[in-house]
């Protein structure tokens, strides 16, 4: 017999003043943590809808006084924010189309091929991860900048591709797909490759759309890369150009250009949500 722990005891829920109590704390907490969520979002939606003089003002104001959109429209001509957002759209796809591909071979050879020194080439592959960022930002430029790839997407494209922590996601993923299904394919028939695309891949949707939020995310908010690697500002994604260009801009501009720029991944959050949380709570599964 296992006991299961609660914070309150049914005994408790089934009094109405505990029951009461019960709601009230619990709404309360969500409460508090949507607004610590919600409310940096909402301050920065309406900082666009303000003039710029009601901005920097002491105290700031909750509700803006004059609503007016031309915050966002300046910002999207202004700053050639069309331009930049196609950049970095080309940019974030190429590296999660290469990522996709290149970790999923990966870890597929790693899991259920099992090659020569699988454990120890894994091993090396994580401890890429103690790495810090910084110490290989030198070489990965030096490398690109040897192969002429300076303002190129492929400079992009190519350093993403070694992402050792969604290789690992996917790994332990396809441990968990037991091997009678893919034994099953192999007596009807089925080549490696085969079992990899219509058995291995169509199981793996979950984490597949986890790795794709984790790639895509990670190419539109990195700054530092980008920076260094266009110096061409008409080849620049939107992080670096909204601060190149940020210059003689108004604030409540700049603001809106924010508010542009995060759209297309709060976008994709809000459509893929529900294959997020099932990739992030896929455990284990069952033959």
């Amino acid at each position: 017999m296992s006991s299961t722990r609660t914070l309150v005891s049914p005994a408790v829920l089934a009094r109405p003043r505990g029951r009461a109590a019960y709601w009230s704390v619990f709404t309360g907490v969500v409460l508090l943590f949507a607004l610590a969520f919600l409310f940096p979002v909402y301050w920065m939606v309406t900082g666009a809808l303000k003039p710029p003089d009601e901005v920097t003002r002491t105290p700031p104001t909750l509700v803006p006084e004059k609503w007016q959109v031309s915050g966002y429209t300046d910002a999207w001509e202004l700053m050639q924010l069309p331009t930049h957002l196609w950049n970095t759209v080309v940019q974030a796809a190429g590296a999660w189309i290469c990522q996709l591909v290149l970790c999923t071979a990966a870890a597929y050879a790693l899991s259920k091929l099992r090659p020569a020194f699988g454990k120890v080439i894994l091993g090396g592959i994580l401890a890429t991860l103690m790495v810090p960022t910084q110490a290989l930002v030198v070489p990965k430029y030096l490398t690109v900048a040897d192969l002429g790839l300076l303002n190129d997407p492929l400079a992009i494209w190519l350093p993403a591709v070694a992402n050792a922590f969604n290789l690992y996601l996917l790994k332990r993923f396809f441990d968990q797909i037991p091997r009678d299904v893919l034994e099953a394919a192999e007596i009807d028939g089925a080549g490696k490759l085969r079992v990899l695309w219509s058995i291995v891949l169509p199981m793996s949707r979950p984490v597949l759309g986890v790795v794709s939020i984790f790639a895509l995310v990670a190419v539109w908010q990195d700054f530092l890369w980008p920076l260094m690697v266009f110096s061409d500002t008409d080849k620049q994604p939107i992080s670096v150009a909204l601060v190149q260009l940020s210059q003689n801009i108004p604030l409540t501009v700049l603001i809106a250009a924010m508010v542009i720029a995060s759209i297309p991944m709060v976008a994709l959050f809000l459509v893929f949500q529900r294959h997020i949380i099932a990739g992030i709570s896929a455990g284990s599964t069952k033959g």
